[in-house]
Parts: structure tokens; sequence; C-alpha cells
């Protein structure tokens, strides 16, 4: 059994660093209440409660999706309503005694014994709160549920659920501890107990329309122009550690086998990147623009790829890719995400900088601080002259741009569809009469898979609500063959905003790559529609830039 230590660790932080996040609003003034009544075990059996019932529904969410076909748009929207009636229940003084009086019901317990078994009381509303809470995290939790993807047994993947879980209920038992002795010590609080749980509950429907509207900022890096003066490291590692192995590589490109051994002496950066991840290739020119300027003065960059969907696996792809792209150093092919799991890697794209004595001394994930990294590389080089740092490629997306949106049932999110999503079968869809905004819809044969949907008839189509300049998507084709696929925008024929790969209004679909679609001059909504001229045609997922 290959459990790694650092991984249940890892997860652990990632968990306690979610404190942070916008999606922990909701959920926050529901335990604080929760916990200020009852016994002094009320607030440990809570936080037990979200824990377990989180860990397992997150496990088995896969299965369960499976099995019962249902849209996780929907099970996201029901959890945000549920968020919403809890918070009306908490301002509501008759909604809160009948809540009380249904959980003591459900905990088997009469009013005589209430206050000895606040404890089983605690642990259930715990677990509710753990179910309605996954769904609403969405996609804050894809870090972690990657990592359960690449571990090599169930039990590992559940261990790092559970680490994750613990690290994200710590704070909340904080919270809750906290604010119980705040309300013991203060007699206002005390006799304003129902004002403050009234506000509690405003604070949760506030919060839940705080998510659901978008206006929680974004995590987007953005590149701006800068000049940097500073000769040291930028935002380096307080601690420095000694660089993982490059191993499990299946194919190399550009090169043959190396290791981290035959490249001491030398400033290393490792790049973990996808070639059909749109924010892997917007920093691919500033790699190749680095190693042009510096690989004949020390630096080695090293493109581990470590594939996000199964077709970025075969090394024919990946070398057309690299090809495509213009890339010139070395490239490794990670299938089997070995190195990924030595480095404890989570991230598309990922840059690990190495220095000369083979030590991990700065780490950058996701898109962006291209002017810190290059600083980096400098220094470490020895180059002393300052640089001016100009953007290279296309941004970055923001808070107003329709996030990525991925159409494999394991991981779909926003479809607005009439009739549920049917993992694994033929299935028949119409489109609704309305698309929400950032949502999508199918129309005509196709089969939903878990990384995937493909067409299985002529005029299979898909719509998509979206706000952005340019939309991208990733499709592939069935066997050897070639689908064209029309496009059509706000219901007319695109000719005047088209990507880079359409002609007269259309795509032609030849092999598993991420195609550019729309191409405007200015932000703005609108509702692109694909139609696939024959069966075949596999799409895995849209991004907006």
């Amino acid at each position: 059994m290959n459990i790694q230590i650092t991984s249940l660790f890892l997860a652990f932080f990632e968990g306690l660093a979610l404190i942070a996040s916008p999606c922990i609003l909701p959920i926050l003034p529901l335990i604080l209440s929760g916990s200020l009544h009852g016994s002094k075990s009320r607030p440990f059996a809570i936080i037990a409660g979200f824990i377990l019932s989180f860990t397992l529904f997150t496990f088995f969410s896969r299965a369960l999706v499976r099995w019962s076909g249902l849209d996780l748009t929907i099970v996201r929207a029901i959890s945000l309503t549920l968020l919403v009636l809890l918070g009306l229940v908490m301002i509501s003084n008759t909604l809160t005694a009948l809540f009380e009086h249904l959980t003591r019901k459900l905990a088997n317990l009469n009013t005589r014994d209430y206050t000895q078994h606040q404890g089983l009381n605690g642990l259930l509303l715990g677990a509710l709160i753990g179910l309605i809470w996954t769904p609403c995290a969405g996609p804050i939790l894809g870090a972690v549920i990657l990592q359960t993807v690449i571990q090599q047994t169930n039990l590992a993947a559940l261990l790092t659920l559970f680490f994750f879980a613990i690290g994200a209920g710590l704070p909340m038992l904080f919270i809750a501890l906290f604010g119980r002795k705040i309300m013991s010590r203060f007699s206002f609080f005390q006799k304003k107990a129902v004002f403050v749980r009234k506000i509690l509950g405003i604070i949760i429907i506030a919060s839940v329309f705080y998510l659901d509207w978008g206006l929680a900022p974004s995590t987007a890096t953005l590149s701006t122009e800068a000049n940097i003066t500073e000769m040291n490291l930028m935002d380096s590692l307080v601690k420095p550690y000694p660089a993982p192995a490059i191993e499990g590589i299946e194919h190399w490109i550009n090169t043959h086998p190396l290791t981290l051994a035959d490249l001491k002496g030398k400033v290393v950066l490792i790049d973990f990147w996808a070639y059909s991840c749109i924010n892997c290739i917007r920093t691919l020119p500033y790699l190749k623009d680095w190693y042009h300027k510096y690989h004949n003065k020390g630096l080695t960059i090293i493109g581990i790829h470590s594939p996000e969907f199964d077709f970025e696996g075969h090394y024919a792809n990946v070398s057309a890719a690299v090809k495509k792209y213009g890339i010139l150093y070395p490239v490794a092919l990670d299938t089997q995400f070995k190195t990924w799991r030595n480095f404890n890697n989570q991230y598309w794209p990922a840059h690990y900088l190495i220095d000369q004595q083979g030590r991990v001394v700065y780490t950058h994930f996701g898109e962006g601080a291209y002017e810190v990294t290059e600083n980096n590389i400098r220094y470490l080089l020895g180059i002393n002259e300052a640089v001016t740092y100009a953007q290279k490629g296309e941004t970055t997306t923001t808070r107003l741009t329709t996030g990525e949106t991925y159409l494999g049932y394991r991981r779909a999110e926003k479809y607005a569809g009439q009739e549920g999503l049917h993992p694994d079968v033929e299935a028949h869809y119409s489109y609704p009469a309305l698309i929400p905004l950032d949502s999508w819809a199918l129309g005509g044969k196709w089969k939903v898979e878990g990384q995937k949907m493909t067409a299985l008839a002529a005029k299979a189509a898909i719509k998509i609500h979206f706000r952005g300049m340019k939309v991208f998507a990733v499709m592939g084709v069935h066997s050897n063959q070639k689908v064209k696929v029309q496009l059509r925008l706000n219901g007319e024929l695109l000719l005047t905003e088209q990507g880079s790969d359409v002609k007269a209004s259309t795509v032609l679909v030849s092999r598993h790559d991420m195609y550019r679609l729309v191409e405007m001059k200015e932000p703005s909504t609108g509702i692109l529609e694909l139609i696939a001229d024959s069966p075949g045609l596999e799409i895995y997922t849209f991004t907006f830039g």
C-alpha cells in the first residue's frame, strides 16, 4: 500500500487554508450558532459530524452521480437553497423552535434527556452541514479531488479526503469554541442571544448570494509590465529543500533521459503542464523566451507533461503539441504521475526553480508572476543587470469571465438542459427555453462520459451562455475520422469574430487538442452553439479569456 505521509499533510494544510476562501462563508455562522447552546461537547460533535459526512460524501460522489444520473448544477442549487432556508430558520423564532424539535426527534431524544444528548444532536447537525456544503464549495475542492484521483488505492484517496476535512474543520472548531466563550463571558450576548442568532442567519443568506452571484474575488493572477532592479531571490521559500527525483517518465522529447543529478551545477526550472490546458499554453511564450535567453548561460527547463485528460497521455499527441508550440527545451511524459507525486504537485501549470546545489528555492502555481520568476532565474545565474519585463502572451481571465466549464459528468457544473445528464448511456437531449449565464445545454443525441461528451448523430449540438472575449474548447474525434463543427453566435453564423481555428464559421476537428473558437474585440456575453455535421465529435471542456 502506497500512502505518502507528505500527501496527507499537504491535504491537511489545503483544508486549513479554506478558512480564507469565500466558499466557507455561508457555513461559519451556522456552525457558530449551532455551538452557542447545549453541552460543552456540542461544538466538537458538530465538527466531527461535518468531517465524517464531508469525507464520505465527497469520496462516493463520483459513484453517486454515475449511478443516479444527478445533474451537479441542480445538486449545487439545492444545497444553496437549503443554506438559505437554514438562514431563514435562524431569523424566525417559530421556525427555530420547529427545527430544534425535529432534530431532537431525529436523534430519538425527549425533552428530559435532551441536555445530556447534545453530542448526538450536534453530530447530526454537523453531518447535515457537511452534506450541504460539499456541492457549494465547487471548484475550490479541485486540488484535493485531483489528489484522490492519483492515489493508488481507495484507502489512500479516502485518507487524503479525511485529512483535508480535518484541516477545514479545525478553524471552524476554533471559531465555535471562541464564540461560545465570548457568549458565556459577556452578559450582552446572553441577553441578546436571539438577536445574535438572527444576525447570523442574515449573514448566511447574504453569503450565499455573494457566492452565487459571482461577487467573490477572483484568484487569477494578472500579468503586468514591471521593472525589477532587486538582485535577490524574491518570494523565495523560507526552507529550500532537495529537489525530488524525476521518475516514471515514459518518453522524453527533445533530449535523452535526464536526471537532476546530471544537472547539478545548473539552474533548473521544472514546469508541470498539459498541452490542452489554456493556462499552461499562456505560460509557454515566457518559458520559451527564458530558454532562448538563458539556456547558454546555465538554465535548463524541463516540461513535465502530466495529463489532465486520457488523450494527453499519448506520446504522438504530446509530440505534435511540442512541435506546434515550438518548444525546444526537454519535455518528459509523466503519464503515471510519478514525478507529479514526488513533487507533491497539484496544479497546471506549476513552476519549481532549482538552484545549482539541487535545492528547490522558489515555486509558483498558476499563471502570472513572470517578472518574479525571471528575476530569480537571473539571480541564480549571477546576471546582475536590470531588465524590463513586458507581457508576452495572452492575459489571464478575470472574475467577469466565465470559468472553465467541464462537460464530463465527473466535474460537470452549470448544466441547464431540460433533462438530467445520463452517465455512460446514449440519450437524446433538448435545449431549455432559457440558458442562464455561465450555463450550458445539449441538443440531439449524445453520450456523456466521465471526462467528455460524444456526439452520436449528425446535428448533435451544444450551447453555452458565456461572458468574455475569447472562447476555447478542448475537442477530439473518435478514431481517425474528421468532423466539421458549425459555430453560431447568438443564433447567427460566426463570420466576423472567428478564432484562429475557425474558417467560414466552421472548425474542422481532426485531432485531440484545444481549439480557438471565438475572438472578440471587447468583453461581452453571448450564446455560442456548436453543431456537429456527423457522429464522433468529443468535447471535454470550454475555457474563456
